[in-house]
């Protein structure tokens, strides 16, 4: 049984990822801002504070096997360019630092696929949480979707076709496949199995391994 704290908890990923971690019997801390501990998932331990503000994690990564750094701006998009170094950087910071001063023994953190045509703003940011993970230190299982698709993120699936096609030319086969289209239960059963199988070094999951759920094989 795992003791894991989540940040980000009450998020589309958050709340799907606590209720599987409490259904496979491991015990579940909500980093949840106050005011919104009514969408933590039923079974998990609810905490307040800003994850934004390292100070928040300290009481509550006691005992702590896992930390899972979900916290960032929802539904991203160009649009919210500013938003990712004052949110998600910030937040990204935060727990790294946190996490690196409790000696938390595994770190797991969502990033993006990288490099791609679009968002770079959004993959900037989360690069630089990933050199920020790899300066501290930390065992850490980091994942690199591009698109996760659940309710109300379907509009992807017209892009398909596209998909198809450039996963049959040789010279675009591998950027089709590393800038795949994974879906909500896939890449919360790879989160999943990640808590189970806790890495040494720093294990990176890119889309192949998200939909097959495997957590690949473990690399510094």
């Amino acid at each position: 049984m795992a003791r894991v704290l989540i940040s980000g908890a009450t998020g589309f990923m958050g709340r799907r990822l606590s209720a599987a971690l409490v259904a496979r019997g491991h015990r579940v801390r909500a980093l949840a801002r106050p005011g919104s501990q009514t969408r933590v998932a039923a079974g998990c331990e609810v905490v307040t504070g800003d994850p934004l503000d390292r100070a928040s994690y300290r009481q509550p990564l006691e005992g702590v096997d896992t930390l899972i750094q979900l916290a960032g701006v929802s539904h991203p998009s160009p649009a919210k360019a500013a938003l990712f170094s004052s949110v998600d950087l910030r937040a990204a910071t935060a727990a790294v630092e946190a996490a690196r001063e409790a000696g938390v023994p595994h770190f797991v953190y969502v990033s993006a696929a990288h490099p791609a045509p679009v968002m770079k703003e959004y993959i900037a940011v989360r690069s630089k949480a990933e050199a920020l993970i790899g300066a501290a230190a930390l065992n850490a299982t980091i994942l690199r979707p591009w698109y996760v698709l659940g309710p109300g993120r379907r509009w992807p699936l017209m892009l398909l076709p596209v998909y198809f096609t450039l996963g049959m030319l040789p010279w675009t086969r591998d950027s089709a496949r590393r800038l795949g289209l994974v879906t909500a239960a896939q890449i919360i059963q790879t989160m999943v199995l990640a808590v189970e199988h806790p890495p040494t070094g720093i294990r990176v999951l890119e889309v192949p391994q998200i939909r097959a759920g495997s957590i690949g094989v473990e690399r510094r």
